[in-house]
C-alpha cells in the first residue's frame, strides 16, 4: 500500500491545496507558519476521528472554527486521500473522501466515501458511501465478474452522525480497501524525537518492535535489532555510523549490573566505550533516526 495524494479544502492554512505523485521517501521544506505541520497532522486528525469521532478530534485542535479555513466558516472541511494498493491482484487507485459540517450546532460527517474502478474504463466505483450517520456499503465489491447493478448494497446506521463508517466496516477484511486504511490510519506514526529521553537509564523491559514517537526506547530497539538482525539491519546502521561519524567503530547494547539497558558506542582511539549518556547529540540523533529509517516492519506512509 502507497500513499499518493493529499487534497485539502479548507483545513487550517489549506483552502485548496493538493500533493501529487508523493515518493516512498519525500522532505518537506517551507518557511514558519506555511502550513508543514499542519500537512504532517491531516492522518493524525483522520486517526483521532477514526479513534472516537469527528468531534473529538475537532476538540483536540481547538474546535471546528479552529481548524476550518479563516473566512470559511459557513463550508466543509474536505480531505481527500488517494492511496493505491492489491485488490484482486492488481493494484488499484483508491480514493477515500471525508467531509465535516456543522449540523445544528454539532459537527457531522456530511459525507464520506470510498471508490475505486472496478475495470480499466469508465468512472470509479462507490463502495462505500455515508453521510449524518447513514450509507451503504458493498459487500462483494471483490467480484469483478459481476456488473456494477449486481453488486450486493447493504444499507448501514451508524451510532453518531460524527462516527466515521470505516471505524466499524474497516475491521472487516471482506471490505478490502476499507480495511486497508483503516490499518493506515492506525498505525500512522510522526517521529517528535526527543534526545534527553533517548539516552541510557530505561529499564531493560517493555515495547521494543518500533522505535517510539519520542524516542525513549532506543535502547530497547537497538537491542532488539542486535539480538534478532545483528548481521544485517544492525550490520548496516553500524556501516553508517562508521562512515559519518568520526571515531565510531561498533556500536553494542550493554545491560549494566542494575538492571537498566545502556548503548555503547566504541570509539577507536579509546579502549573503553562510551555509554550513550556521554557521546553527542548529534551522534545520538543520528543513531536513532537510523533506526528509524531501517525499521524491519516499517510504519505505513
Amino acid at each position: 500500500m502507497k500513499l499518493e495524494s493529499i487534497r485539502l479544502k479548507n483545513y487550517k492554512a489549506f483552502k485548496d491545496a493538493s500533493i501529487e505523485n508523493i515518493p516512498a521517501f519525500c522532505v518537506v521544506v517551507g518557511a514558519n507558519g506555511s502550513g508543514k505541520s499542519t500537512l504532517f497532522d491531516v492522518l493524525g486528525f483522520l486517526r483521532d476521528c477514526l479513534t472516537y469521532n469527528v468531534t473529538r478530534a475537532l476538540q483536540s485542535r481547538g474546535g471546528f472554527n479552529e481548524v476550518i479555513s479563516r473566512g470559511c466558516k459557513d463550508e466543509r472541511i474536505t480531505i481527500e486521500i488517494q492511496y493505491r494498493m492489491p485488490i484482486t491482484g492488481k493494484e488499484r487507485l483508491v480514493t477515500y473522501v471525508l467531509q465535516i459540517a456543522i449540523h445544528e450546532g454539532r459537527p457531522v460527517v456530511e459525507e464520506e466515501l470510498l471508490r475505486y474502478k472496478r475495470g480499466a474504463y469508465g468512472s470509479p466505483y462507490h463502495f462505500l458511501r455515508f453521510s449524518r450517520g447513514k450509507g451503504y456499503a458493498i459487500t462483494n465489491e471483490e467480484d469483478f465478474d459481476k456488473q456494477d447493478e449486481e453488486l450486493t448494497r447493504e444499507e448501514q446506521a451508524l451510532e453518531g452522525m460524527d462516527i466515521l463508517a470505516i471505524k466499524g466496516l474497516g475491521q472487516f477484511t471482506r471490505f478490502k480497501a476499507a480495511n486497508a486504511f483503516r490499518q493506515l490510519l492506525e498505525n500512522w506514526h510522526v517521529s517528535d524525537f526527543h534526545i534527553e529521553m533517548a539516552r541510557g537509564g530505561k529499564d531493560a523491559a517493555g515495547y521494543a518492535d518500533h522505535l517510539s514517537v519520542t524516542g525513549d526506547n532506543l535502547q530497547l530497539v537497538a537491542n532488539h535489532l542486535y539480538q534478532n538482525h545483528r548481521d544485517t539491519i544492525f550490520a548496516r546502521i553500524v556501516d553508517t555510523m562508521k562512515r559519518r561519524v568520526p571515531g565510531i567503530s561498533s556500536i553494542n547494547p550493554i545491560e549494566s549490573p542494575d538492571g537498566p539497558l545502556l548503548l555503547g558506542f566504541q570509539d577507536g582511539s579509546f579502549k573503553d566505550p562510551f555509554i550513550d549518556r556521554y557521546v553527542s547529540d548529534g551522534t545520538m540523533k543520528m543513531f536513532a533516526y537510523l533506526v528509524l529509517l531501517h525499521d524491519p516492519n516499517p510504519h505505513p506512509l
